[in-house]
């Protein structure tokens, strides 16, 4: 198709002063992008996304901070644009974060209208700047309030970033048991031969330049809320005015005789995944447990290990998650590249010679050859070190919040895979999720109201999980669902579900089906009510993204790998 666009151009009576820092080019005509409507622009051979919305024009950055995907391809709401891939947020009009998982803003550039033309001006000292970090404050003296995290995960690395963006001056410290700084652990089950250095999610000159205190390989073994102290296992009693308790969970172990036998692994550290990743090379490894985790490792492993076998305690995959449709579909995949699957069993027994693994024994009494077992059968809450404390759990050990991220104590916040929490578009059902979007919205929300800044958690969870380079995405709260309307189809492995209860999507879930989970989540955030009448119509207008009739058509497979 030709190109519409009008040569490239100087903006006219511009100020040469200006134009020596920054490049101005033409990038459209005013009638090519309507209200609501976003398209990807060059500048200087420099993409950039332009979007409109009630007349007025902006232009940011075109890629998602968070892996890189095309903004373009995403979704566009009033005033936000939501990724394509894991649902991240930005403001279009200052390229500001507002929903992750991504943690950067985007840049934003000049735009002005002049003889029914677009022009955008990018500073050309930033023009290869394709994200930004949000202005933040540092240590101010005389401010004697501390702020302690326990935990060095994504709850207590956006708690610790937030206070700083909303000027707290005060002593902030992240205590983790962690060997590393703070990391992207959903890479773990994707990458397993991982670098450490290569997922941390802020380097230590950044702790550094921001006053955030971070000690590692330490770990909390008691809290006193009345005189306000956390003590850890060398002995040292730290003294808090606000606490955030995201001390996470851990892999739930097999009890079953065998068990101290070598190379039986456990996922949660980058050097468990090294681990994993050298002893599989070339050996039969036998794998327990179909959950995400579980799922994305015997994908991984497909052409390193000579054979894989995944034992589960459902009859599908994913049975209470995804449900029985997308269960069938991932089991599909794997066992067309040689996985194996023994379903509705259970590990009775591990048999080992010489001191190592050599064969999984099975409630139906099969017996698995294997050198390598891997144990993906849930979680454990690490809050052994509350129990003496008046901090309030739940019957499975989480701590309950409210939608302040508060617990029952003053002063003490929780988040992360640790919090059970009210959870808005559930009608602020009590509910545990563990998904990394989510701890991220937990520490903002908690350290806003650290700072009697009340906002209410309201996000809307995403998740993604990735099998054979293919990502399924999801969004909502689906528990209790009823029945699942489809778009697409299963076997071709490209389909839209979308979870029904009381005639009203509670979830979606997709594969190859850009940008529909987004545009399901941008619908849940908004409030609005998703009918089966609508679920069920072939007219997706709902779905599309309003694009310029100059922009490329909507793309329902994903880029990412």
């Amino acid at each position: 198709m030709a190109d519409s666009r009008p040569p490239r151009e100087e903006l006219p009576d511009s100020d040469p002063e200006d134009s020596s820092e920054e490049l101005t080019e033409v990038v459209c005509l005013e009638s090519d992008l309507k209200d609501g409507q976003m398209m990807e622009v060059e500048v200087g051979n420099h993409s950039v996304l332009l979007t409109r919305n009630e007349g007025r024009y902006s232009a940011i950055g075109h890629q998602c901070t968070h892996y890189g995907a095309p903004l373009s391809k995403g979704f566009i709401s009033g005033n936000t644009v939501r990724c394509p891939w894991h649902g991240a947020c930005f403001n279009i009009h200052t390229g500001d974060l507002e929903e992750y998982p991504g943690m950067d803003c985007l840049p934003c550039h000049k735009v002005k209208i002049q003889n029914k033309k677009v022009y955008v001006s990018i500073n050309k000292k930033t023009l290869r700047q394709e994200k930004r970090v949000k202005s933040m404050g540092a240590l101010v003296p005389g401010v004697n309030q501390t702020v302690l995290l326990l935990g060095g995960g994504a709850a207590s690395l956006i708690c610790a970033e937030t206070l700083r963006q909303e000027h707290f001056g005060g002593r902030i410290i992240m205590v983790t048991r962690d060997e590393l700084l703070p990391y992207d652990k959903t890479r773990l089950s994707k990458v397993m031969n991982v670098q450490s250095d290569s997922i941390l999610l802020r380097r230590m000159e950044f702790y550094h330049q921001y006053d955030i205190e971070v000690w590692l390989r330490k770990e909390a073994v008691s809290l006193d809320t009345d005189k306000k102290t956390v003590t850890f296992d060398e002995g040292l009693v730290q003294s808090y005015d606000q606490l955030l308790i995201s001390t996470g969970c851990r892999a739930k172990a097999l009890d079953v005789p065998g068990t101290k036998l070598d190379n039986i692994k456990m996922l949660e550290t980058p050097e468990d995944a090294r681990q994993i990743h050298a002893a599989c090379l070339g050996h039969n490894v036998a794998l327990v447990g179909t959950s995400f985790v579980g799922m994305e490792v015997a994908s991984y492993l497909i052409n390193k290990a000579s054979s894989i076998t995944v034992i589960g305690s459902s009859e599908l995959p994913y049975q209470n998650t995804l449900g029985r449709e997308v269960g069938k579909v991932t089991m599909t995949m794997l066992s067309e590249k040689n996985v194996k699957f023994y379903m509705n069993d259970n590990v009775t027994e591990i048999k080992g010679v010489d001191g190592k693994v050599k064969e999984v024994v099975l409630k139906s009494g099969k017996v698995i050859p294997a050198d390598v077992l891997i144990v993906c059968i849930g979680i454990k809450a690490n809050s052994e070190f509350l129990r003496s404390s008046k901090i309030h759990l739940d019957p499975n050990n989480f701590v309950t919040v409210d939608k302040h991220m508060h617990t029952n104590i003053p002063s003490v916040y929780c988040g992360g895979d640790l919090a059970t929490f009210p959870l808005a578009m559930a009608k602020n059902r009590m509910v545990n999720i563990g998904h990394w979007q989510m701890a991220q919205a937990h520490g903002r929300i908690a350290a806003l109201n650290m700072l009697d800044k009340q906002t209410e958690l309201n996000s809307v969870p995403f998740y993604w999980t990735v099998l054979l380079g293919k990502t399924i995405r999801y969004a909502g709260y689906g528990e209790g669902y009823t029945d699942i309307v489809i778009k697409g189809k299963f076997e071709d492995k490209k389909f839209l579900g979308l979870y029904m209860k009381n005639d009203e999507v509670i979830a979606a879930v997709s594969l190859n089906y850009d940008p529909a989970v987004s545009a399901v989540a941008e619908r849940f955030t908004a409030g609005k009510v998703i009918t089966r009448e609508e679920a069920e119509s072939d007219d997706l207008s709902w779905l599309q993204v309003p694009r310029s009739t100059r922009s490329a058509p909507l793309n329902t497979s994903s880029l990412e790998c």
